[in-house]
């Protein structure tokens, strides 16, 4: 099973499981991680605001524009900032990194 590793405001690395198919946002949830996603995962919010490792960015699909819209709201943006919601993990994102921004 593939892997990913949230890392925490504070430098706290959380190494998980991270099963295909499923999203960053669900996978926090599954391990107890504080990434909101008030929405649910329908992309109406920008709660599950995360900032994915640079060496990780590429390797991701493009943001469509809504996702561009909801991450327009997002405290702390950064290059890398995506929802939780809209990266869904397969096999190619094994060792996948995200750290958790600032929640204001």
């Amino acid at each position: 099973m593939p892997h990913m590793m949230f890392i925490e405001q504070d430098g706290t690395e959380h190494k998980v499981d991270a099963p295909v198919g499923l999203s960053v946002l669900e996978i926090a949830h599954k391990h107890d991680i504080d990434l909101e996603g008030a929405c649910e995962g329908s992309l109406a919010c920008a709660t599950c605001h995360v900032i994915v490792d640079p060496d990780w960015a590429a390797k991701l699909s493009t943001p469509t524009d809504d996702e561009e819209d909801m991450l327009d709201l997002a405290f702390g943006l950064e290059k890398t900032s995506r929802l939780g919601c809209q990266i869904v993990m397969t096999d190619e994102l094994d060792g996948l990194v995200v750290r958790l921004p600032r929640k204001s």
